[in-house]
């Protein structure tokens, strides 16, 4: 495995605006936010994504996730949030350890998240079912 930045950070080598921690994540201001207060959450053992985590530690994620975000709602008053995680090589992953995003969204905010819809795609559902079930 090249070196990890995430798991650089998880064991203390490079430094991290942490805001939460536990014994298996790590909740951190991201170096290159998109808002205040946003952060990253990280498994500590190096995971690449949502297809090799185990359950139990994303559930791990998942708590922290919500621990956070009430940090933030009882402290600072913040009542939306946006979660994200790119998995893999065509969703954008930069860096190749799982991370959620928690993006606190405030009134008035500039910045959207949006992907292209595509309704035509609903006449395939059908035949994507059935690849699921075959």
């Amino acid at each position: 495995m090249e070196a990890c930045i995430f798991c650089s950070i998880a064991n203390k080598q490079i430094p991290s605006a942490i805001v939460r921690e536990s014994e298996t994540c790590l909740a951190f201001l991201d170096n290159s936010p998109n808002a205040a207060y946003h952060t990253l959450i990280i498994p500590k053992a190096h995971y690449e994504n949502m297809i090799d985590v185990p359950l139990p530690v994303l559930q791990d994620v998942t708590e922290m996730m919500h621990q956070v975000c009430q940090l933030y709602s009882q402290k600072i008053g913040i009542d939306s949030f946006q979660f994200f995680n790119n998995a893999g090589p065509h969703s954008a992953q930069s860096v190749l350890h799982l991370h959620f995003h928690v993006l606190p969204r405030y009134q008035g905010d500039p910045i959207k998240f949006s992907a292209p819809r595509m309704p035509d795609l609903v006449k395939q559902y059908p035949e994507m079912l059935a690849r699921l079930r075959a």
